[in-house]
């Protein structure tokens, strides 16, 4: 069950990267719906990601506060 989830999560992770690797370079000639697209698309992916990172591999209490206290020094 959890090589599924690890599975799963790599695939997910995969996507969302070449998602973002996949973004449209800032210009004058960017379409602002081309650019609101992608990003509510990105959005969408990164969103899900952290979701399933949620359920499936919760941080414990410690690590939380670890994390936290390493980005606000």
């Amino acid at each position: 069950m959890k090589n599924d989830k690890f599975d799963k999560c790599i695939k997910m992770m995969r996507q969302l990267v070449s998602d973002i690797q996949g973004a449209p370079l800032p210009s004058g000639d960017l379409e602002p719906e081309l650019y609101r697209i992608w990003y509510e698309h990105v959005q969408s992916a990164g969103m899900e990601c952290l979701e399933y990172l949620d359920d499936n591999f919760p941080l414990e209490k410690e690590d939380i506060d670890s994390t936290l206290n390493k980005f606000l020094k």
